[in-house]
């Protein structure tokens, strides 16, 4: 089963290792975790739903709490300590967009809120209730519209219920032999709608592209109608609608419906590995990389901090000795930097490009590692989530915050972001590193990730991660970045949103969500 207050499946359970415990005490001391709270006690103390019976309608107190929160580090405390002091009324699970156009109606005719939900896996606050509300709040999961509802093999082009989680999608797109290529980490539990309401980046996005280039199409139910975008492989009439939807984050209505690009399985697909002397090297080799155009589906670069932590928590033992003589005998010391990429394609193409990238990075002084490094990579792309779960028990925290901005920029961005979360932390010791993992020839992502103990308190836990968003947001947009390349707004964004779009964007969107939503019944607080 799901873990309720925690990541992913609770039957998996991630061991830190006790070299990876030494190396985390050696950076911030003891951790010692706070005591859980118990799902019964939370539902026990949760109070009446102020919604009317609906037919599809689930009232109940431990369906409600379920569906009350997301992913991020806020969401983890409210869950743990068992401070969920605002919960959805209800929650519907529609089987057909009618059922949704029903749902909306009861909403409107009730007076109440409207929360689209996915798989629940947002980091940004996206599902969570607002924080003052005289009106019922109905959640809308759409975890049984998952059904792949049509191929068309001649286009290229797959229309699933926008409820499908990555998992389910890409085995009904295998067994006809095609692929939509979108993995983003959270891609087990994350769903198709959310992909596209939050723009979303997968982990092989040089190769398949953003979902932005994925979606082709579909149908959203407003509070003002039903909008239905079809599919033209390329349109010069007007503003392109798919926009509108694209980054909406349930302002505007909830996609029921969503067409998709996709492509046959590539016959050849492998990760490779290379290690650089330092971060100077290594930027230029990635950058080099991107503007050379290869077709290579990933390319994903750690810094000095992240390149050591990740071999410390793998717990190498005497072999992480070896290899640490064996790359400084080759050059590489205390700031070697990792580099993975992805060579995905037809064989011949595939060996054409590693032949390229392995010429580009050896004039970068890249020492190439074969696929060890990578293998290990792929084989647990989808699980380093669950390090938050095991972090989490021995009294640790984790926490991220990603941007993306222009080459010239990037370096200053990686230094500003980590010495931010460094003083916002003064007092008490943080981890920080960095790694860019979707690169274009304008630019690159910059994602940097915090490891911090825990405090004993809910409040303090708080408190300081407030000190460390803030610190961390303000320095991504005194950089020139966007603050989200791929977690999206919510409401832990938002604040920061008027530095990207300007008052005349803002209101734009305003004006728009104003058009399809004019009881402002969905999504209240997020996105802007």
């Amino acid at each position: 089963m799901r873990r309720w207050n925690g990541w992913g499946d609770d039957a998996v359970h991630l061991e830190l290792p006790e070299r990876a415990l030494e190396y985390l005490r050696e950076r911030l001391g003891e951790g010692v975790p706070p005591s859980d709270a118990r799902l019964e006690s939370v539902v026990r103390r949760t109070g009446e739903s102020r919604l009317p019976t609906h037919p599809s309608l689930d009232r109940s107190a431990e369906t409600r709490v379920l569906h009350a929160r997301g992913q991020s580090f806020p969401d983890w405390c409210a869950l743990r300590f068992g401070r969920i002091d605002r919960l959805p009324d209800g929650v519907a699970f529609p089987e057909t967009s009618h059922e949704v156009r029903e749902l909306l109606e009861y909403a409107r005719g009730v007076g109440a809120y409207v929360i689209p939900y996915g798989g629940g896996t947002s980091v940004v606050g996206h599902i969570n209730p607002p924080e003052q509300s005289d009106r019922p709040v109905l959640t809308i999961s759409l975890a049984r519209m998952r059904r792949l509802l049509d191929l068309d093999e001649e286009s290229r082009l797959a229309t699933f219920g926008a409820g499908a989680v990555g998992p389910d999608l890409e085995a009904q797109l295998r067994t006809r032999g095609y692929t939509l290529g979108h993995f983003p980490q959270s891609f087990e539990y994350s769903t198709l709608g959310g992909w596209i309401a939050t723009r979303s980046s997968g982990q092989q996005s040089l190769r398949y592209g953003r979902i932005e280039q994925l979606f082709a199409g579909g149908r959203i139910e407003t509070p003002s109608g039903t909008q239905t975008i079809p599919t033209v492989p390329a349109s010069a009439a007007g503003i392109d609608l798919r926009e509108l939807v694209l980054g909406s984050e349930g302002r505007l209505g909830i996609l029921t419906e969503a067409t998709v690009r996709v492509r046959p399985l590539p016959a050849h697909e492998s990760f490779h590995g290379w290690f650089f002397p330092n971060w100077e090297r290594a930027e230029a080799a990635v950058r080099a990389l991107a503007h050379d155009g290869l077709g290579l589906s990933m390319i994903r670069l750690a810094n000095a901090a992240e390149t050591l932590t990740t071999l410390r928590l793998a717990n190498g033992g005497f072999a992480l000795e070896l290899l640490d003589r064996y790359l400084r005998l080759r050059g590489c010391g205390d700031e070697r930097c990792l580099l993975v990429a992805g060579v995905t394609g037809d064989s011949e193409s595939a060996r054409i490009m590693l032949e390229s990238a392995r010429a580009i990075a050896s004039e970068h002084r890249g020492r190439y590692f074969g696929t060890q490094l990578g293998d290990r990579w792929r084989r647990n792309r989808f699980r380093g989530v669950y390090l938050r779960n095991a972090l989490w028990e021995h009294g640790y925290a984790v926490d991220t915050v990603e941007t993306a901005v222009d080459w010239p920029r990037v370096r200053a961005m990686v230094a500003a972001i980590e010495s931010a979360a460094a003083d916002a932390f003064a007092g008490e010791a943080i981890h920080s590193y960095t790694h860019l993992s979707h690169v274009y020839a304008q630019g690159s992502s910059v994602y940097s990730t915090f490891i911090f103990r825990l405090a004993a308190t809910f409040e303090e836990n708080i408190a300081r991660w407030q000190r460390l968003k803030s610190a961390a947001s303000e320095a991504i947009v005194a950089c020139g970045g966007t603050i989200s390349h791929q977690h999206g707004v919510g409401t832990d964004h938002r604040r920061y949103l008027i530095a990207e779009k300007g008052a005349l964007g803002i209101e734009a969107m305003r004006a728009v969500f104003r058009h399809f939503d004019a009881e402002a019944m969905m999504n209240p607080g997020k996105l802007c």
